[in-house]
């Protein structure tokens, strides 16, 4: 007989063993059911049927009505089959029956019943983990400030934002710094010479001092809290591009493809520690790493070059197709190193700059202007040229697009992040700064507010009505 043999199945009496009984072979040999566990000095729960519940001799007819049915596949003929429908329901006998029924709910413990085995059954149980909410990101933006004489240059790095909350952004030959908190706005400095224009901008890292690039070739050093000029360093030949801090080196890169690195507590004549000159053209990427131990440098040579503490050249690399002037370093994870390419490129590219290994690539369709790290969460903040002028949010390393913010009506020049790490802050070649909520607020910051929304304090998103940086 073949698999398909018919099997009964016999009702079990208190004391009797479950076995398994051909029908039709002639033999009184039996399979033992075991219902031990798998696995070895571990005691499992079992499913025990309610009795109560069965109806044994349908479920013994379903079975080997199943059985029967392999066998006699396309040999019955349509009037047997209705013969069958009409003895069934003769004879009261329900096709649907379950074979095997189970109570649908265990009954309720008497009130105040404590139950000594409870820790049996939770003692291997995980830690619950509760399920990430999806964050909403605003597709617009919170607030927008009219930044008249924003000079359009991708080379120029024109705006910063302090640990104190102040913004720095550059417009024309003025550097204005606005309060973020208060909504106040007062202007720093000024170029003196009529056709000079400031040139980039950068915060140290305690938010007091901020470093001015000139087209005139110098680098200046502003107090912010007195409004006042503390030092001047000549070494450039040409415009400054981008200035960089790391604690009490000041580094600047110029247009004269040089990369002078000043230590701003010696005296003006020994200041300048070391001169990089390993581009070809105007270097307009500087960003230090978080940890201080790396400086990454971008050229209009389209190379990307990698130095330690010390000055000394790690890596050289050249894989972009146009100027590298999108840098930022990542925030978790100190050897990785974003960077973005301009129109003839359009790629951001991910770097490990122990290895000088390319991780990943991917074509954005447009020109890179600016990147930020979201601190919160794994993701990188891109801003773009054209033909969109959009900030892309994309989820790293997947690099899958989470978000597209429109609204700039020119190419998104530049970008800083707040200190919270919440909000992001643009400034368009159509002379506006944009306020983007885009990275979520940290758990700490979300417990704060709710505290001061029931305390009654305002937040300090509701600003007053500025609606210009002059």
């Amino acid at each position: 007989m073949n698999n398909s043999s018919v099997v009964g199945l016999n009702p079990l009496t208190p004391g009797s063993r479950a076995a398994l009984s051909p029908l039709g072979m002639g033999t009184s040999k039996s399979v033992k059911l075991s219902f031990s566990s798998k696995t070895p000095g571990k005691k499992m729960d079992r499913f025990i049927p309610t009795r109560s519940a069965m109806d044994v001799e349908a479920a013994n007819f379903s079975l080997t009505k199943e059985n029967d049915s392999g066998e006699t596949t396309g040999s019955g003929s349509p009037s047997k089959e209705e013969y069958q429908k009409m003895l069934a329901a003769s004879l009261s006998v329900d096709a649907s029956s379950r074979i095997l029924a189970f109570k649908q709910k265990a009954p309720a413990p008497p009130e105040g019943y404590d139950n000594n085995l409870k820790s049996l059954y939770t003692e291997n149980a995980g830690p619950s983990v509760c399920k990430k909410q999806f964050r909403h990101i605003p597709q617009t933006q919170e607030r927008i400030l009219d930044a008249p004489d924003l000079v359009d240059d991708y080379y120029l790095n024109l705006l910063d934002w302090s640990c104190q909350n102040m913004i720095a952004v550059a417009l024309g030959r003025t550097v204005y710094l606005w309060n973020a908190t208060s909504g106040n706005v007062e202007e720093l400095c000024s170029c003196p010479n009529e056709g000079d224009y400031i040139s980039s901008v950068a915060w140290g890292a305690d938010g007091t001092y901020l470093a001015v690039g000139t087209s005139d070739a110098k680098v200046q050093i502003w107090d912010a809290s007195r409004n006042k000029q503390v030092r001047e360093l000549c070494g450039h030949t040409n415009r400054i591009s981008c200035v960089a801090w790391n604690g009490t080196i000041l580094s600047s890169g110029s247009r004269d493809s040089a990369i002078c690195n000043w230590d701003v507590r010696k005296r003006r004549d020994e200041a300048c520690v070391a001169t990089l000159t390993v581009h070809e053209q105007e270097v307009c990427g500087l960003k230090w790493s978080h940890c201080g131990q790396q400086l990454a440098s971008g050229g209009n040579d389209n190379n990307l070059c990698i130095f330690d503490a010390s000055f000394r050249m790690i890596h050289k690399i050249n894989a972009h197709q146009a100027a590298v002037k999108a840098l930022a370093w990542c925030p978790f994870q100190s050897n990785l190193l974003a960077t973005g390419g301009g129109t003839a490129d359009r790629c951001i590219k991910f770097w490990n700059t122990h290895t000088g290994a390319m991780l990943s690539s991917i074509d954005t369709g447009s020109q890179v202007c600016s990147l930020q790290w979201n601190r919160h969460e794994r993701e990188i903040l891109s801003s773009h040229g054209y033909s969109k002028n959009q900030l892309c949010l994309w989820k790293y390393p997947s690099m899958v697009k989470v978000g597209e913010m429109t609204g700039h009506q020119g190419r998104v020049l530049h970008m800083a992040t707040s200190p919270d790490g919440s909000s992001v802050v643009s400034a368009g070649a159509d002379e506006t700064l944009r306020f983007w909520k885009c990275f979520g607020e940290p758990a700490v910051a979300k417990d704060e507010k709710v505290a001061s929304l029931s305390a009654g304090v305002p937040s300090h998103s509701a600003l007053g009505g500025l609606r210009s940086i002059r």
